[in-house]
């Protein structure tokens, strides 16, 4: 339904991207620059990356090219005062720099409403923790894992639940900094990077499933819980 409150949105783009990893969030924020200002809104564009399709200056109506940082950004809210956020289309940069903006208090500040996402689906998704107790309150069992923010609390989790575990950082792109452990060597050396790449320095240590047959489900679900199945996945590990 479109929204006649909102004149001005700002897109967040995702900056640097691995090769072959992330072209998606290009191509997703380009489409939705397109999109909306086919239905009349004025488009505010912040990326640090260059190396882009969507910061062609045709796409926006302005495009900043700025690093991608809670002072920066403030600094473009307060110039542009956009009316919206639009964060989920630059990938795991997008929805940090929401959460960060939001925890900051410079949306409530500014009164940019974030559209798109929930904020609090977000941070369901993204913290380990939540996602673990939402999980649980769902009924949907989940392998058994804890929730470190210290080294020491990982290596006491990795002697509780038994080698081999997986390490999984919160808030970082498709598990970044995580991985298979076998011992506790292993365990230093990614539980620490882990830690070290979080936002909010904080990794899972999960028993390892790792040999099982993986079916994926890709899902849309609307606010009145009507559901398609998009397509479904056998995820085949080399």
């Amino acid at each position: 339904m479109r929204r006649d409150d909102i004149k001005k949105v700002l897109i967040i783009g995702s900056g640097p991207i691995i090769i072959g990893q992330a072209c998606e969030f290009d191509y997703s924020g380009t489409q939705a620059c397109k999109a909306l200002r086919e239905l009349g809104y004025q488009i505010v564009l912040v990326n640090s990356n260059p190396a882009t399709i969507m910061t062609d200056p045709v796409v926006a109506d302005v495009t900043y090219i700025e690093p991608l940082n809670l002072e920066r950004l403030e600094q473009i809210i307060a110039r542009e005062r956009p009316d919206a956020l639009l964060p989920n289309l630059g990938g795991q940069t997008g929805l940090n720099m929401a959460m960060a903006l939001s925890k900051a208090g410079i949306l409530a500040q500014y009164g940019v409403a974030v559209i798109g996402v929930n904020l609090d689906a977000i941070e369901r998704g993204e913290d380990r923790l939540i996602f673990k107790q939402t999980m649980a309150e769902l009924g949907i069992e989940t392998p058994r894992s804890g929730i470190a923010n210290t080294l020491e609390e990982a290596e006491r989790l990795g002697a509780e639940i038994g080698f081999p575990v997986v390490v999984r950082p919160a808030y970082t792109m498709g598990g970044t900094g995580g991985g298979f452990v076998y011992n506790l060597e292993e365990l230093r050396v990614i539980a620490a990077r882990g830690l070290g790449l979080s936002m909010t320095h904080q990794v899972l240590v999960e028993e390892s499933v790792k040999g099982w047959e993986e079916l994926e489900y890709e899902v849309v679900r609307d606010a009145k819980n009507q559901m398609i199945c998009v397509c479904t996945i056998e995820n085949i590990d080399p």
